[in-house]
This record gives structure tokens, sequence and C-alpha cells, in this order.
């Protein structure tokens, strides 16, 4: 059965388990089966002797490399949220603030680096492999300090901040330039008192494939848009052959995203969550440490006893 299918029986038991009334006994139990567990030990067990790893990444494993996440209380650039920018609609209104948000963000995460969780995650990859094993990085951010970590086998469901996608001919490319157009240099402050730069749209990034001249747009998936298939087709393979799913510093609130992990869960896979605090989904899961990802993963992460490295 396909991962992301919703059956119907499925669909029951949730809605007995959380929001059917009954007796507090009947009602102690299913709390005494969600809770989830914090015991170390046992998940390096379930560790050791997992084969297909799914490891689910959001803001939380790159809030420790001081990477800005726009949300919440006090997440604005100038005066507006992320929400307000990462749109189709701003972005046909205002090419050029929209592209002066990003040009900050990548200029931004050109001097952040990958932090213990990244880099544990990355080592446990490479360590693994020479196992026949294998580990799997599925992850909502558009940083890529995954990427620069060391990560290899890495799905971003969310693009890239360092990829461009060009409005006419729809032609993707990495991009590393700074700044990525001349007419972008300097700008892109935050202050809420800083001015538009009002850059024409001939001077923003264009297309370099042969006689296009498009005007290009960050690769990145914005809110009001739906998720690029072939991703998605990758992930839900992934999903359906894990034995073992690590959601590691995301809220579990923004779909799709938020289902993979209680969809992996209810075959019966272990699911261990690594996140400051409980979200909304943890009491589906097997496994939950509370902490910053960099200090939890790690030793979650590190080679078990039982290992046999070559």
């Amino acid at each position: 059965m396909c991962l992301f299918q919703f059956t119907a029986r499925r669909l029951v038991s949730q809605a007995h388990c959380g929001l059917k009334a009954s007796s507090s006994k009947k009602q102690k139990f299913c709390l005494e089966m969600a809770r989830p567990s914090s015991n170390m030990a046992d998940f390096r067990e379930v560790f050791a002797k997992a084969k297909h790893i799914a490891i689910i990444t959001g803001a939380g494993v790159s809030a420790e490399s001081g990477v800005p996440t726009f949300r919440g209380a006090g997440g604005f650039w100038r005066k507006w949220q992320a929400q307000e920018l990462a749109t189709p609609g701003a972005f046909a209104r205002n090419p050029s603030r929209v592209w002066e948000f990003y040009h900050y963000r990548r200029e931004v995460m050109l001097s952040k680096h990958p932090n213990p969780a990244h880099i544990a995650i990355a080592e446990c990859e490479k360590r693994l492999s020479k196992q026949g094993r294998s580990v799997v990085v599925i992850t909502q951010n558009i940083d890529e300090l995954h990427r620069k970590a060391g990560t290899k086998h890495l799905l971003e469901i969310h693009g890239s901040l360092f990829k461009t996608r060009c409005t006419s001919c729809g032609n993707v490319a990495a991009n590393y330039r700074s700044p990525i157009c001349p007419a972008l240099a300097g700008k892109g402050a935050p202050d809420p008192d800083t001015e538009d730069a009002a850059i024409p749209v001939e001077d923003l990034p264009q297309c370099e494939e042969d006689g296009c001249n498009g005007l290009l747009r960050p690769h990145v998936v914005w809110f009001g848009e739906a998720l690029d298939p072939g991703v998605l087709t990758a992930v839900e393979k992934e999903l359906d052959i894990c034995d073992l799913c690590l959601v590691v510093g995301t809220s579990s609130v923004v779909y799709p995203a938020a289902m993979f992990a209680p969809q992996v869960s209810a075959r019966g896979v272990p699911v261990a969550e690594f996140n400051m605090e409980p979200t909304p989904a943890t009491n589906k899961f097997r496994f939950h440490f509370p902490g910053p990802c960099g200090t939890t993963l790690p030793p979650a992460l590190a080679r078990h006893e039982t290992e046999i490295i070559s």
C-alpha cells in the first residue's frame, strides 16, 4: 500500500484515540500507549538493527547554526513576514523586493556553517554506507547546510536558496554567485526603515540559456505552490522502505511533510523525534528526545558497539 493513502481503518483508529469520548480508564490507556520513550539505550538498540534510515529535518536542525527562520513573533524582514514575500503573487507584483529578500538570505547563508547535528547525520550516512545500510535525509530546509556537511543522499522538498528557475523556459540551475547579479550588490538590508531598491526587471537575475534572458526566480516552493511531484515520489519510495525514521528539528505542522513520520509510524516502524519541545505529532512516535538537536543527535547516531567497520 502506498504510504500516502489514508485508509478508512487508520482514520477511524486515529479519531477514536484522539476525539471519541470514552471512560476515564480507556482514555488513560490510550494516553499511556501514546507516550513516547526518552530511553536512549532502547533507541540505540533499534538504531543498531536498522538497514534503511530516513531522517526528516526542519528549521530546528539549522537554528543552532544561526539561520533565521522568519517565523513566529519578530520573524520579519523589514516589515514583512516570509508568508507575505514567498508567494507567486508577491513576485509578480514586486520581483525586485522579493529578490532583495532572497539575496539577503543567500548572503546570510554564505556565512553559516553546519552544526554538530548536520555533521552527525552526514558522518552516520558515510559510516553506514560501508556496512550496506542506507541513510536518506528528507529536508524542509532550503539552506543547503546538509549538503555542506557532506550528506549525499538528500531530498530537498522545498528547493534550495542556491538554485534558480527561469520563469520563461523553466531551466533550473545551481547558482552560488555573491551577489547573484550586480544590481543586488549591497541590497537586501533587513532594517524596517530600509527603502525598496526598486530594481528594474531587466537588471534582476536573468536566464543564461541561449536566446532566453528570462527573469529568474528562486527555485524554492512558495506558499500556495505544490511540491515537485518527482521529489515527492522519491520521498514516498524512501519512506515505504525505511525501517527507522528520525524527525529532527521540525514542528510537524507544515504539510505535507507533517504527515510523513506519522504515516511511517502507523505501519509499525519506529519513529524517534528530536526537538526542543513536544509537537502535535509527538504522541504518535515511539521515542522523543527533547533538547537542542546538536546535543541530542550526535550520541544517538554515533557508532554502535555492534557495528562492524571494514
